[in-house]
């Protein structure tokens, strides 16, 4: 950039500080009188009130004179002298007054008790004597170029910081390059719903241009129906337009699941603080007023765009660790039942319950192993699978929990690990369809095959093991009677202990096997069970 180019940037930069500077300490002005205008009522002070009200009326003054030279009146001229002695003017006589009125009640107040008011009083003083600085600053800018400026000078001085200040923000905040592209990298569907075809002519072109998919809409009713239908990235959207006004749309956008997601900027020639403030707080992404800067609306644009595109990534992120929890939920509950699954969530570390009473079911394919010799491996895999998912299913069926499989063993129980008062007959139930289920699968292979099972009831400790694989396993004598009870039956046949036939309480047809000798548990008295 040229040097004078430069030059002018650090100037106007520089008057824009200044004019900032002097706001600043006006509008604080204004607020504490306000605040003691409030307080002085509110106690009853009518003496200290006329002197308030008169402040006001001051401050009043001030702050238009304020609102004036913040929107660059008088500053645009080099050497205006007219400007310096009304800036000088006009901003001392209502400050004057202001001061005079606080130094007067702050002598009142000495002593009275109104500590609260004379605080207030000395931080609207230290306003009013900031701004008389600012104002010895902005004339110190406009001399500027007329001689150098004595170094003791305290305006000086702060002239100079403030050039420092600025010029630093300045080398910080490089301006666009001339020519510079700025095309996006990828593009974005924008819906411009604007009532003047103009508008959306040059909305078009400009946007288009750039890199974006422009659809437009005449009015409210056609945006909100392309907004419903199509998929866009945003909405530029007029405020004023007749029948649905710009407001009720971006309302409606807003409120429809559909299409709440989606950035609105709302472009209007009504700038009045209301509006922006209604609009922001509907749901408004931004505010731009018209006629519009293009370079600002592109770096809105493009703002809002980036926005959108990093909340996007956002909820698919989330939705894809939504989903990987499930697919781990899923894969968990295939291995532990819910109920201690969601103990573990809780935090239970060691799960270890004694049950009272339950009833475990073996069942050994009898003869599997003699035909796994003579399969492939697939085949070995493909048959036990088959076999072992028509069990899951009927277990899952009969509310009884799958244990485990050992080998070509299924090993199921009834009463875990939530109480289940009909335990027994459970599993009592589920063993011939188990028996069936074997059968048909060997009548259609064409294998000889067949199942033997066996059931005991008693007490068992149920829990979780391992650290690394995760097991719900059982435990206990009960557990070891049950595969005795399996091993000692016959081919085809459900064998049961005494224990069970008590839990069964003759509801169902038992054939009497009578006393034989298990191995480890000695002499019992057995059962198989009939069809019903």
């Amino acid at each position: 950039m040229p040097s004078d180019e430069k030059d002018q940037r650090l100037n106007r930069a520089l008057a824009a500080y200044l004019r900032q500077e002097i706001q600043a300490p006006a509008l604080a002005i204004a607020d504490f009188l306000d605040i003691l205008s409030e307080e002085t009522r509110r106690l009853g002070l009518s003496d200290i009130s006329s002197d308030v009200e008169r402040m006001q009326a001051a401050a009043g003054k001030l702050n238009a004179f304020v609102a004036a030279v913040v929107a660059g009146q008088g500053l645009a001229a080099e050497d205006d002298h007219d400007f310096n002695r009304r800036l000088r003017h006009d901003l001392r006589t209502p400050l004057n007054a202001v001061i005079g009125y606080s130094e007067m009640l702050i002598e009142d107040l000495e002593g009275a008790g109104d500590q609260g008011l004379r605080d207030d009083l000395l931080k609207l003083k230290q306003a009013a004597d900031q701004l008389l600085g600012q104002i010895d600053a902005m004339v110190a800018l406009s001399h500027a170029d007329e001689a150098p400026i004595a170094q003791e000078d305290n305006f000086a001085a702060q002239f100079a910081a403030h050039a420092g200040i600025v010029a630093q923000v300045l080398r910080t905040v490089q301006p666009l390059q001339a020519g510079a592209s700025h095309l996006i990298d990828r593009q974005s569907r924008i819906l411009v719903v604007d009532d003047n075809a103009a508008n959306r002519d040059v909305l078009e072109r400009r946007l288009t241009r750039e890199g974006h998919a422009i659809v437009t809409a005449a009015d409210g009713a056609q945006g909100l129906k392309l907004a419903t239908e199509g998929d866009f990235d945003l909405v530029l959207l007029d405020l004023i337009m007749p029948e649905i006004s710009g407001f009720e749309v971006l309302t409606r956008l807003k409120s429809d699941e559909r299409t709440a997601h989606i950035p609105v900027i709302v472009i209007s020639a009504l700038d009045e603080l209301d509006s922006v403030v209604r609009c922001i707080e509907a749901g408004a992404e931004d505010y731009l007023p018209k006629p519009f800067d293009p370079i600002l609306l592109r770096t809105r644009i493009n703002s809002s765009l980036e926005k959108k595109w990093l909340r996007d990534r956002e909820k698919k992120f989330v939705a894809d660790l939504e989903a990987e929890k499930k697919k781990s939920e899923t894969l968990l509950l295939n291995i532990l039942p819910s109920s201690i699954v969601a103990r573990m969530r809780e935090g239970e570390l060691k799960i270890a319950d004694r049950v009272a009473e339950s009833t475990i079911l073996f069942c050994d394919l009898a003869g599997f192993t003699v035909l796994s010799g003579t399969m492939p491996a697939e085949g070995v895999l493909d048959f036990l699978g088959r076999i072992f998912t028509v069990f899951d299913a009927l277990a899952a069926e009969a509310g009884v929990e799958k244990i485990k499989t050992i080998g070509d063993a299924y090993m199921a129980a009834a009463g875990i690990p939530e109480p289940q008062p009909d335990h027994a007959e459970r599993i009592v139930r589920l063993a011939p369809r188990m028996m069936r289920a074997v059968q048909d699968v060997a009548a259609e292979t064409g294998l000889k095959l067949n199942a033997r099972i066996g059931i005991h009831t008693g007490p068992i400790v149920a829990g979780v093991i391992g650290t690394h694989k995760f097991a719900y396993d059982v435990w206990g004598d009960s557990v070891n009677t049950a595969s005795r009870m399996e091993s000692h039956s016959v081919t085809g046949r459900i064998h049961l202990t005494e224990a069970t036939r008590q839990a069964l309480g003759g509801r169902f047809p038992l054939e009497p096997r009578g006393t034989i000798e298990v191995k480890g548990k000695g002499p019992m008295e057995t059962y198989f069970l009939l069809e019903e």
